[in-house]
């Protein structure tokens, strides 16, 4: 695990806020909004105050505010105004903020409210799909570019999770309504990203498919076991950094051979690497989707 980060640079900012680091210099420089940090090197930093007003300086500045009115106004006008704001335009205008702050101060308290605010206007799929979704894209790339740290995003998908479980376990109280496939849904060997898959879970069942969870870090030679048990079945996995050791097409090679030649079973795929399959290796058992969506349409 990384050291928590708490000094920012201003490309950090940048990828925070969207704001352009140029702009970001000038509304400091001209409106005195920022009070950056400087080290004994005399190199510039921010604080997570800091941040903290940019994002919602960002906020106003998005909904029509002129950058100069907002410069006359104080933190707490600030605060004021986003929250008349969010009032006006539904919590959702302001959630990935929120999520972020929650995740840059470890604030599990702040992630619930944020949560709750949601759920009094949009349903659970629509929070994943409006929100979760896009945070959760966004938080990859801030962590590629090492604006946060892996305690950071550990700490907020792990509260994610969580809504995923308790949802997920109130579609399991009700009997599956089709029969028409069975579904088993598990990431390859090594790979751990899973909220992707948890979703498709909730969708399937939510859809009134039989969905077995298999989980992370599945080998090839236990799916088997599900065609121990049932005579075919649907297998879905994404493929985000794994296979890593072989290609996806002969990742495919090897289900088909171990697992879907001895039945009429399926194997689908979503994920980054999943549009590596050769498009020789695709047929009607075996399918690559782009997006969660286009899955959901065929169901």
């Amino acid at each position: 695990m990384n050291n928590i980060k708490t000094e920012f640079t201003i490309k950090d900012l940048e990828s925070f806020s969207g704001i352009k680091a140029h702009t970001i210099r000038i509304w400091e420089k001209r409106y005195n909004l920022l009070e950056p940090n400087r080290t004994d090197s005399n190199i510039r930093y921010y604080d997570i105050l800091n941040l903290q007003k940019l994002l919602n300086v960002s906020l106003l500045n998005n909904h029509g505010i002129k950058i100069s009115k907002i410069a006359d106004l104080s933190d707490s006008q600030i605060l004021a105004n986003v929250r008349e704001v969010i009032s006006k335009n539904g919590v959702e205008s302001q959630s990935s903020n929120m999520l972020k702050l929650a995740m840059l101060n470890f604030d599990e308290a702040l992630f619930v409210k944020t949560y709750n605010g949601l759920l009094t206007k949009l349903s659970f799929r629509e929070i994943v799909k409006k929100v979760f979704l896009p945070f959760l894209n966004e938080i990859g790339m801030l962590w590629q570019i090492s604006s946060i740290t892996p305690a950071h995003e550990h700490f907020i998908t792990n509260l994610i999770k969580q809504k995923f479980y308790t949802n997920i376990e109130s579609v399991q109280l009700s009997e599956p309504s089709s029969n028409s496939r069975l579904f088993a849904l598990y990431l390859p060997l090594n790979e751990i990203h899973e909220l992707g898959l948890l979703y498709l879970h909730y969708e399937l069942l939510l859809h009134g498919y039989k969905s077995i969870y298999l989980g992370q870090s599945v080998p090839i030679s236990n799916l088997a076991d599900v065609l121990k048990v049932h005579e075919t079945c649907c297998f879905v996995s994404f493929l985000t950094v794994e296979p890593s050791k072989i290609t996806v097409d002969e990742y495919i090679d090897a289900v088909s051979n171990e697992v879907l030649n001895s039945s009429n079973s399926e194997l689908w795929l979503l994920g980054l690497k999943s549009s590596e399959a050769s498009k020789s290796k695709l047929n009607s058992n075996i399918k690559v989707f782009s997006k969660i969506d286009d899955l959901i349409k065929l169901l």
